[in-house]
């Protein structure tokens, strides 16, 4: 759905990398988009990069907590005349370990922000595009290329993850009747601050520890955009990008 009409979206994890830069590309496109983050400040400078910060909504909010996430919906109800997009965007890495050697605590983690908050802000989101008129609107969550081939040490990365492609798949199903598209990129190695180790060197799955490529934000930015401006009646169910050049596709 493009912004010729007033648009109203939600970026979750907007405060840097991903998130940050597609949220920008939504408000320099003329949407109202909602800056959802753990932090203030982070979520503010962001709103002051667009020409336009009175159409960035700063919504510090902890996603893997279910009673925030209503907070930050009934604040926006009350503001906003609809929902069209939430880019489930938000996750978090811990620390590299083996299955045996990954602490609960991180586990726990890493299924609350990447798993339950992803799902407790499409199920408010979900709810919204249901019952609004004209009904529907768009859902795009980051399932990450650890969707499909994990990394070393990364079971609960890998895990929640994996587990994103479920929740699309099931959403995208049950969405259906509702004028409702549920889509998921997988994104690898864009080059930002969370990346930079990888430039210099990743461990990978023969033990080995070798520099990776990484592509450019921008290339995300226009494979999200692209998902974005579809109409409803067409749906990403899932795509892929990556750089080129990374250790993804085949063997090593």
């Amino acid at each position: 759905m493009s912004a010729s009409m007033t648009s109203y979206a939600i970026v979750t994890g907007a405060s840097q990398g991903i998130g940050q830069a597609c949220a920008l590309a939504l408000l320099q496109q003329g949407w109202h988009v909602a800056l959802v983050g753990r932090h203030a400040e982070t979520l503010n400078a962001v709103a002051k990069m667009t020409s336009e910060p009175e159409r960035a909504f700063v919504c510090p909010t902890d996603i893997s907590n279910p009673n925030a996430v209503a907070v930050l919906y009934q604040r926006l109800r009350h503001q906003w005349p609809r929902l069209d997009l939430l880019f489930n965007n938000a996750g978090l890495f811990t620390p590299a370990a083996t299955p045996d050697e990954t602490s609960l605590d991180h586990w726990h983690a890493s299924v609350n922000t990447n798993l339950n908050g992803a799902f407790y802000m499409l199920q408010q989101a979900f709810a919204w595009m249901r019952q609004q008129s004209p009904q529907g609107g768009r859902i795009i969550n980051n399932g990450s290329i650890a969707a499909q081939v994990p990394r070393p040490r990364s079971v609960s990365y890998a895990a929640t993850k994996s587990a994103m492609t479920g929740l699309t798949r099931s959403a995208a199903l049950d969405g259906r009747n509702f004028n409702i598209a549920v889509g998921q990129i997988d994104i690898g190695n864009v080059a930002s601050e969370m990346t930079a180790a990888m430039a210099k060197g990743a461990l990978q799955a023969d033990g080995s520890v070798k520099p990776e490529a990484r592509m450019d934000m921008s290339a995300v930015v226009d494979t999200f955009m692209a998902m974005v401006n579809l109409p409803l009646s067409a749906n990403v169910l899932n795509t892929t990008v990556y750089a080129t050049g990374m250790p993804f596709v085949g063997r090593g």
